[in-house]
Formats: C-alpha cells, structure tokens, sequence
C-alpha cells in the first residue's frame, strides 16, 4: 500500500464512517473500482489498518462530544456509587448507550470469522450497500407515516426505553456487514421510534464511539505481528487523517440533520451499490 493509497482510504473511511453510505463497503468497493490491485483486502494487516482508521474516527467523535461524554461518564460512575438510578439526564442517556452496545459486542464476537470472508469481493458490499439506501428509504416512509406533516411531537433521547436503546444497538450490529451503514441503519431505527434526526444522528455518533474505539484497540497488535509491520507508519498517518476527516464531517452532519433527512444519501447508495454490483458480476471490478 502506497502513502497516497493510505491517505486516500483514510479520508474516505473518516467521511463515510459517519455519513450514512458505509465506510467498510466504500473500503471494499473504492481500491476494486480503481483497480487497486496491489491491495488485498482480505488479508488480516488491511483490516488492522481499517480498524486503526476507526480508531483514528472514534477520538474524533471523543473530542467533538468530549463535554457530553464527561457528563455522562461521571454520571454513570455516580449511578453505580449510588447503586440506583435517578432521572439525572446523562445518567439515562449513558444507561442507554450500555444497553445499545451489548449487541454488537455480542453479534461481533459471533460473527466476526464468517463476515471476514466477504472483506475480498466486492459483489456483496455492493448488493449490501444497496440494500442500505433502500433500508433509509423505507425508514423515511415510515416515519412520515407515523408523523405526517406534524412537528413537535419527538421525543429526546433520554425518554427511549430500554428494549428500543437495545433494538437500536441490534440495528447497529448489521454494519457488520460490508455496505450496510452503521449510523445509517442505528438512525433508521431511531427515527422509528420517535426520535427526530438530529437527536437519531447524535444517539447513532454516541452509540458508535464505545464500539469503534474498542475495535480499533484489540486489533492494534496486529499491526505489529510478523509480515504485518509494513503498514505501521501508513496506520498510524491514516488514523490521524481519517480522525480529521470525521471530526469535520460530524459537525457538518449535526448541522445538515437539523433541516434534513436521509433520502440523498439513500439514493448515492442505491445508484453506487447497483452500479459496481453490475462491474463486479460483469468481472470489470474484482
């Protein structure tokens, strides 16, 4: 992997980390459509590097919400010092983010070994990706349905029960799969139940942070194992760029969900994902 090949994968998994499109797919799909060939994305040092560029996302998501993550820490800390709950806002927010992170660690554990083995071809991150814009497409439907034109009738994050935090965090769990969008599936699921978008993005940024850095840490050491030492210094430069990247497209996506909803990126991802399915089956891409 050349430095310009690095740089590039970690600008484009820093942008689509967090915009609804799937950074895993867009890492399988991008190297084939442009015949990056020297890159094999099935070996376990190119996913060590994808993870390290997660974790270069998740500081970024630490940092941009560092005054909301301290409330919420010191609040679940004074819930277990305490030993009951309270109405304490971050409190229930925190609570709640435990709650949606047991199922991707369960389901990620499971599934780690038979997901990895779709990492080489990019048929299946495009029929996935696709299935991502029709998931945010039927997403919106819904949620018209339950709201019509009327405003003012969401709820905040901390009013989810818990059964819906869980839901939300078995939504998360199918960004397992390459092209399926992580904050693109967990917001679908909290719009469905009642949350507006601005508050379904900011839960599904929330939701991911615990996750992305946990991953990002276990498979640091592999960076280090024999044969795979030769994308340290690519890692650790793309880590900080992709870090970059997300910072700056969080704070755009918490502005653009303000007066937005996901139907654009619903259809980049149909038109992207029915576009190199047809290269990959016709065998232009591999």
């Amino acid at each position: 992997m050349s430095y310009f090949q690095a740089l590039a994968l970690a600008l484009l998994q820093g942008v689509s980390e967090l915009f609804p499109v799937s950074s895993l797919g867009h890492t399988i799909l991008v190297p084939a459509l442009l015949q990056w060939h020297n890159i094999d994305r099935a070996s376990p040092s190119f996913l060590a590097f994808v993870v390290v560029l997660h974790l270069g996302t998740a500081l970024a998501l630490i940092l941009y919400y560092r005054e909301e993550w301290y409330a919420i820490v010191r609040a679940l800390l004074a819930s277990v010092v305490r030993g009951h709950l309270s109405d304490d806002r971050e409190e229930r927010i925190g609570w709640r983010l435990v709650v949606g992170t047991i199922p991707v660690g369960i389901l990620g554990v499971i599934f780690e070994h038979p997901v990895r083995k779709l990492f080489g071809s990019p048929a299946p991150a495009a029929i996935f990706l696709l299935i991502n814009g029709l998931v945010m497409f039927a997403g919106e439907a819904l949620r018209r349905r339950q709201h019509g034109a009327a405003s003012g009738k969401y709820k905040p994050i901390e009013a989810l029960s818990y059964p819906q935090s869980l839901l939300i965090g078995v939504a998360q769990a199918l960004a397992l799969l390459p092209g399926i969008s992580r904050s693109g599936v967990s917001m679908v699921a909290g719009l469905l139940f009642d949350l507006d978008h601005e508050n379904a993005a900011r839960f599904s940024f929330l939701l991911a942070t615990p996750v992305i850095f946990a991953a990002g840490l276990l498979e640091v050491p592999k960076l280090f194992a024999p044969g795979a030492n030769i994308v340290l210094i690519e890692a650790i430069l793309g880590g900080i760029a992709a870090g970059v990247a997300a910072y700056l497209s969080v704070a755009f996506l918490m502005r653009y969900f303000r007066s937005n909803d996901l139907r654009p990126f619903g259809w980049y991802c149909v038109v992207m994902g029915a576009v190199s399915f047809v290269l990959a089956r016709k065998g232009v891409i591999s």
